[in-house]
């Protein structure tokens, strides 16, 4: 009898303490919740980049907004903490006490990792971007390529998902956005938060599977709902904060596992927010590169052996010369940017 009671009772406890576990993971910090899901993974540098450095428990997080800072502050009367302000001429992170706040003076456009856009005349001719692009058969040591590994001036940092989840993020939410914001229609800060949405909300090209992260630990749980967890998490690093200059490719570079990986591109936002997309048509590398000035740089270039959805106006084919579909396509990532594959 006792036998039985035990099994009838048995999945019970199972789902009690299932939802135990996830509700006890879902309150950690964004540190401690990449720990506990990826025990065995190195936390990327980019990653640990826009980690706050001492980040607030919630009862210390403001969420700040306005052209004046308006900060409302749902710490009970705690000082510091975290506040989101997009402002009169840019967006500003303030991560309490520890900083300043950092200005983001960037003009909306269209990021050149999405793949369904056109690219601008302006983006052709002033962005740092179009250096980033080559062909996969160009990538062998010895070949030297101008390459720009300067950081992005856009600092902000993850807020955890409790706080995200709390700001509203959404097209139909525009209005309620910008009030909150402080931030006036048609306005260049109003331009940037109504791209970074949309282009969040837009339809991923054929066969892709794409999500906006909002904070680092829906990042993680996007990229290991595709992945699992047995994964590793790889960002460019730069020994030098460069310009455009020379780089040799060096021995040493190395495929990564699979064709199959989730590449999570940092977008212009007041807090971090990544577009993340994962395809079965891309192979991913670490290179190992030299800069004419001696520097060095370990950087993560991803290729595309299916570009036959692009866009043919895309950014990389007006660089490359080359059509849709027709030749893999490569690009180097930007600092701030982490692909994620399979170990």
């Amino acid at each position: 009898m006792f036998k039985v009671q035990m099994e009838f009772h048995l999945p019970h406890i199972l789902v009690f303490l299932a939802i135990a576990l996830v509700t006890s993971l879902a309150t950690l910090p964004p540190e401690q919740y990449w720990n506990s899901v990826l025990p065995n993974t190195p936390m990327p540098k980019a990653v640990k980049d826009l980690l706050q450095p001492d980040f607030m428990d919630e009862k210390s997080t403001s969420v700040g907004v306005g052209k004046g800072g308006v900060n409302v502050n749902t710490g009970k009367g705690k000082p510091g903490g975290t506040s989101v302000n997009v402002g009169n001429g840019g967006a500003n992170v303030n991560t309490g006490h520890k900083g300043k706040p950092v200005y983001v003076g960037v003009k909306p456009k269209y990021g050149p990792f999405i793949y369904h856009y056109a690219a601008t005349e302006n983006q052709l001719h002033d962005d740092p971007n179009v250096a980033l692009f080559f062909l996969e058969k160009d990538m062998y040591p010895s070949k030297t390529m101008n390459l720009n590994f300067a950081e992005n001036p856009n600092k902000a940092t993850f807020i955890s998902r409790q706080t995200a989840n709390s700001i509203p993020f959404s097209s139909d939410k525009l209005p309620e956005i910008y009030n909150q914001f402080s931030v006036k229609e048609g306005s260049m800060e109003a331009e940037i938060i109504k791209n970074t949405i949309r282009e969040c909300e837009e339809p991923g090209i054929k066969g892709e599977v794409k999500y906006c992260a909002t904070s680092l630990e829906s990042m993680i749980d996007f990229s290991t709902s595709v992945l699992g967890k047995n994964v590793q998490a790889v960002s460019t690093v730069a020994e030098h904060q460069t310009q455009l200059q020379k780089y040799t490719i060096t021995d040493g570079t190395k495929k990564m596992a699979g064709d199959k990986s989730v590449v999570c591109h940092k977008q212009n936002y007041a807090y971090a927010v990544f577009y993340c997309h994962a395809t079965q048509t891309t192979r991913a590398y670490m290179v190992s590169l030299e800069g004419a000035d001696g520097s060095k740089a370990q950087a993560v270039a991803v290729c595309h052996t299916d570009t036959s959805a692009w866009n043919p106006k895309h950014l990389a084919f007006q660089v490359l010369k080359v059509k849709p579909g027709t030749v893999p396509v490569c690009h180097f990532l930007p600092q701030d940017h982490v692909v994620w594959v399979p170990n």
